[in-house]
């Protein structure tokens, strides 16, 4: 690594949703200032290598895990470099893959990294998917959610959410039929469920807050 210069691993694993990730980083760094070279891959030495990985997804919980675990050494070399300390960051599935196991289409396990499980929304009268722009309400300060401004949106895309969040590993939820886990962060662990890729200023702001956390370690 060029010293002061980032390498960010966008992880493929058919998630889908990376170049649009790929590129939000790059605009959050040049935006902020930030020197990185952003690269999506699925090679486990590359991920081991990485200053900071990313980890986008959507559609089923249970086909984004297949996804992970059918690249032979991928899930070992993220477990690996996150263990270690590595700044890691879950977009929407990508956030939900966090936990310790899905219920779409069955019962699935995750990473583990946070408590609780995703299962299917309950919002009684309104459309799910619940898609669109919704506001973030905060429950603790993070440095990842530094400078937002009042009343920030993000742009969610889900029909099936965290339930049994751990209150110190809750970082924002969003109003939808009832709270709604929206941002998580445990250790060097983080994750969005809205896209924050399609979130235009306030997700360009969390990646570019992202790209300079310095996290207290791994947990």
């Amino acid at each position: 690594m060029l010293e002061g210069h980032q390498s960010v691993v966008v992880i493929d694993y058919d998630g889908g949703n990376l170049a649009s990730a790929a590129r939000a980083l790059e605009e959050a760094a040049r935006l902020s200032g930030v020197s990185a070279t952003v690269v999506i891959t699925n090679d486990p030495g590359q991920v081991l290598e990485a200053d900071r990985i990313v980890l986008p997804g959507q559609g089923a919980f249970a086909d984004c895990a297949r996804g992970l675990a059918a690249v032979d050494g991928l899930r070992s070399a993220l477990d690996t470099a996150v263990n270690n300390g590595t700044p890691f960051l879950g977009i929407c599935v990508g956030m939900q893959l966090m936990a310790e196991r899905g219920l779409e289409h069955g019962v699935t396990d995750g990473l583990g990294w946070i408590g609780g499980e995703i299962a299917p929304m309950e919002a009684q009268g309104l459309r799910l998917p619940q898609m669109g722009w919704n506001e973030l309400t905060f429950s603790r300060p993070h440095p990842l959610t530094e400078g937002l401004g009042d009343r920030p949106h993000g742009y969610f895309v889900h029909s099936y959410a965290l339930t049994g969040a751990r209150d110190e590993e809750l970082l924002a939820t969003t109003d939808y039929g009832g709270a709604v886990p929206a941002i998580v962060a445990r250790g060097n662990r983080a994750g969005t469920q809205f896209h924050v890729e399609k979130s235009q200023t306030v997700g360009l702001r969390i990646l570019a807050n992202f790209l300079h956390w310095t996290p207290d370690g791994a947990l």
